[in-house]
C-alpha cells in the first residue's frame, strides 16, 4: 500500500493503517469520515503531513503517528480536531516544537514526543503551555496531563530550566512517562538526570519602576522608566494592562551583563493615554512585570464603585474608565477614577482585550469547500459543521471572574479572605481593597495573585465592620466582588488580661520574701554544721593522739642491811611526751637518751 485508502465506509469509528509504504498524508485524506474517533497511522514510511490532512475530523479523540519519519509536524492542523485529547508522535524525527504549538495543545491531555531529536523547547512555550505554566487542564481541573519527553537529546540550559524544575516537583498536574530524564549537554551535565542537574547563572528577572503612580496635565510629556535585572539579560516589553499594544517611542539600553532599563515616551498626552501601563521583563529563565498608573489631571472625575471596576477602550466609546493598580510592593490607598469628556452620549462598557490561549470548539477551523462531486452525505456533513460552528460561538460568550468570596478566621485585628476563580490564569495580578464600612475614604490595598486563593488582612480595628473587594487586573469585574465582615471585640479580653497581671504581681510580691527567708535558713544551717564538724575533730586529736608514759629508773635501796639495785617509777616530764601516730604499732620500741643513764621505754 502506497497511499491512504479512500474506500473506507463513512461511518467508520476506528481506522488503523500500520506497517505500509505510505509516505505522506495528503490534504483532506479523511474528509468523509465524519464519525472517526480513533486514527492510528503507525509504523509506516510517512515523512510529510499536510496542514489540511485532518480536515473535518471534528469528533476525533485519538491520533497516533508514532514509528514514522516525520521531521516537521503541522501543529496548526490540530485546530481541525477540537475534540482531540491524545496525540502520539514518539519515535519520529522531530527537531523542534514551535511556540505556536501551545495554542493548539490546550485540550491535549496525552502527548508523547519521546524518542525524537529534540534538544530544547522555546521559553515562550514553557511559559504558555499549561503543563509548564503550572495550570491544570482547561476541561477538567482534577485531570492529569500525561507527557512523554524521554529519549531526546536535551541540552540542559536556562531555556529548559522550568522543565528541569518541574521534573523535581511532585505536586504538579503532569505525569511524566519516564521521570528519569537526562541531559545530553553541555559536557559538564552530560548523562546527569534532571532531578540532579544544577544550572549555573539562571536568574529570573526582577522589575522595578521609577514610580507607581503619575499624574500629569493634558498636552504634557511623560517618561515612564522601568529597570530589570536577571541572567541572561532580560528584554523589556511595554503594553497596557488590558493587553493593548503601546505604539509610543521606547528606548532601551543594557549598561552591563544582567541589567537593562527601558523608557517609554508619551508626548502630548491625551485622555486616551491615561491608564495602567505594564512593563514586562523576560529571559529564558522566566519573566516578571510591574505596573505604572498614569492619570490625566484637569478632567471631570467621578468615583467608580469597586463592584463595577472596569477598563474602557477609548476607540470603542467616548468615555474612558481607568483603574490604578497597586504598587509593586507595600500597601497604598487606591484611586478609582473615571475620566469622561462632556458629551450627551452615555459611554458604553466593553470587555477589555485580553490575550488568551485559543480554545477552539467544534467548527473552529477554516471553512473550506468540499471536493468536487458533492454527495448527499457531504451536504449533510456541511449542515452539521454549521450547527457545530454556531454552538462554538455560544461557548465563547463565557467570561472570566472571581467567585465565592468569603472572610474567615476573624480576630480583633486580622482576618483571612478566601476566593475562587473561573477562567482566570493563576498568575493574574489581583488587587484586594478593604476599608471600614461606609468609610470609603480610608481604603487600603494589597496586591497578590489570583491563583493563591487566600490573603491575610492585618492591622484591623477591633469590633469594626469592614468591606473587602477583589479586582483582577485587565478583567471585567463581576457583580458580587465585595463582601462585608466584622472583627472581634477584644475589650473583654483586655480587662481579663489586666486582672490576671495584677493578681500575678501580688502573688509574686508575697512569695518573694518567703523564698529569700528560706534560702537564708538553708545557708545558715549549712555553715553551722561545717564549723561544728571542724571543732570536734581538733578536740579528739588532742585527747587521743598524745600518750603519757612512765619511766623506769635504777635506784639504790637498802634491804636487810644489803644494798640492792631495784627498779623504780618516776613521772615523765611534759617535754618527754612522745607524739604517736594513730597507725603506730603497739609493740614498737623507742629509746630515750639522758645525761645520767640509759633508760628504756616500752609502748
Amino acid at each position: 500500500m502506497l497511499d491512504i485508502p479512500v474506500n473506507v465506509p463513512v461511518d467508520t469509528v476506528k481506522l488503523r493503517v500500520e506497517k505500509t509504504a505510505v509516505r505522506r498524508i495528503p490534504t483532506e485524506a479523511f474528509y468523509y469520515l465524519t464519525e472517526l474517533q480513533y486514527l492510528w497511522v503507525t509504523y509506516n514510511s510517512i515523512t510529510s503531513v499536510d496542514a489540511g490532512s485532518f480536515y473535518n475530523l471534528k469528533v476525533l479523540h485519538e491520533l497516533r503517528l508514532d514509528g514514522n519519519q516525520i521531521s516537521t509536524f503541522p501543529w496548526e492542523a490540530l485546530r481541525e480536531m477540537p475534540s482531540l485529547r491524545t496525540l502520539d508522535l514518539h519515535n519520529n524525527r522531530l527537531t523542534s516544537v514551535p511556540v505556536e504549538a501551545a495554542t493548539y495543545l490546550v485540550n491535549i491531555t496525552y502527548l508523547d514526543i519521546s524518542s525524537n531529536r529534540l534538544s530544547t523547547l522555546p521559553s515562550d512555550l514553557v511559559d504558555i503551555w499549561p503543563p509548564f505554566s503550572g495550570m491544570a487542564p482547561t476541561l477538567n481541573g482534577s485531570q492529569k496531563i500525561v507527557l512523554g519527553l524521554q529519549d531526546n537529546l536535551w541540552y540542559c540550559d536556562c531555556r529548559i530550566s522550568k522543565l528541569i524544575e518541574m521534573s523535581k516537583m511532585t505536586n504538579i498536574p503532569v505525569v511524566l512517562m519516564d521521570p528519569y530524564l537526562s541531559c545530553s549537554g553541555p559536557e559538564n551535565l552530560s548523562g546527569v538526570f534532571f532531578q540532579r542537574a544544577e544550572l549555573d547563572q539562571c536568574v529570573k528577572p526582577s522589575v522595578m519602576t521609577s514610580a507607581t503612580k503619575i499624574t500629569s496635565s493634558l498636552g504634557s510629556n511623560v517618561l515612564l522608566r522601568c529597570d530589570a535585572t536577571g541572567y541572561p539579560t532580560p528584554t523589556l516589553l511595554w503594553s497596557k494592562a488590558n493587553g493593548l499594544a503601546v505604539n509610543n517611542t521606547v528606548v532601551q539600553e543594557s549598561p552591563g551583563e544582567g541589567v537593562r532599563w527601558s523608557i517609554l515616551s508619551l508626548h502630548g498626552i491625551e485622555v486616551k493615554d491615561a491608564g495602567v501601563y505594564r512593563c514586562k521583563a523576560k529571559n529564558v529563565a522566566g519573566n516578571a512585570e510591574a505596573f505604572i498608573t498614569l492619570s490625566v489631571a484637569g478632567m471631570d472625575t467621578t468615583t467608580v464603585s469597586l463592584s463595577s471596576s472596569m477598563t474602557k477602550k477609548p476607540d470603542d466609546s467616548p468615555g474612558l474608565i481607568t483603574r490604578s493598580p497597586p504598587p509593586v510592593t507595600g500597601t497604598v490607598v487606591p484611586t478609582f477614577t473615571s475620566f469622561r469628556p462632556t458629551t450627551s452620549k452615555p459611554p458604553t462598557t466593553t470587555m477589555p482585550s485580553v490575550p488568551s490561549r485559543m480554545n477552539l470548539g467544534p467548527g473552529g477551523g477554516i471553512q473550506r469547500s468540499p471536493p468536487a462531486g458533492d454527495t448527499p452525505a457531504k451536504m449533510q456533513q456541511g449542515k452539521d459543521t454549521k450547527s457545530l460552528g454556531s454552538s462554538d460561538k455560544s461557548r465563547k460568550k463565557g467570561s472570566s471572574y472571581i467567585k465565592d468570596i468569603e472572610v474567615v478566621e476573624e480576630t480583633g485585628d486580622t482576618a483571612v479572605v478566601l476566593w475562587t476563580t473561573e477562567g482566570l490564569p493563576s498568575d493574574t495580578p489581583l488587587s484586594v481593597v478593604y476599608f471600614p464600612y461606609d468609610t470609603e475614604d480610608n481604603k487600603e490595598m494589597l496586591e497578590t495573585e489570583v491563583g493563591l486563593g487566600k490573603l491575610l488582612l492585618e492591622n484591623l480595628l477591633p469590633s469594626q465592620v469592614y468591606t473587602v473587594c477583589l479586582v483582577a487586573k485587565g478583567f471585567v469585574s463581576g457583580k458580587d466582588q465585595c463582601v462585608n465582615f466584622s472583627t472581634l471585640d477584644t475589650s473583654g479580653e483586655d480587662s481579663q488580661n489586666k486582672w490576671l497581671i495584677i493578681a500575678s504581681g501580688i502573688a509574686c510580691a508575697l512569695a518573694l520574701p518567703l523564698i529569700i527567708l528560706l534560702l537564708y535558713k538553708i545557708v545558715s544551717l549549712y555553715c553551722k554544721g561545717r564549723t561544728s564538724r571542724n571543732a570536734g575533730t581538733d578536740e579528739d586529736l588532742s585527747k587521743e593522739t598524745y600518750v603519757k608514759f612512765e619511766t623506769l629508773t635504777m635506784k639504790q635501796r637498802t634491804l636487810n642491811g644489803q644494798a640492792n639495785d631495784l627498779w623504780a617509777r618516776r613521772q615523765t616530764q611534759e617535754s618527754e611526751r612522745m607524739l604517736l601516730c594513730s597507725r603506730s604499732s603497739i609493740d614498737s620500741q623507742m629509746t630515750y637518751k639522758s645525761d645520767s643513764s640509759r633508760s628504756e621505754y616500752l609502748c
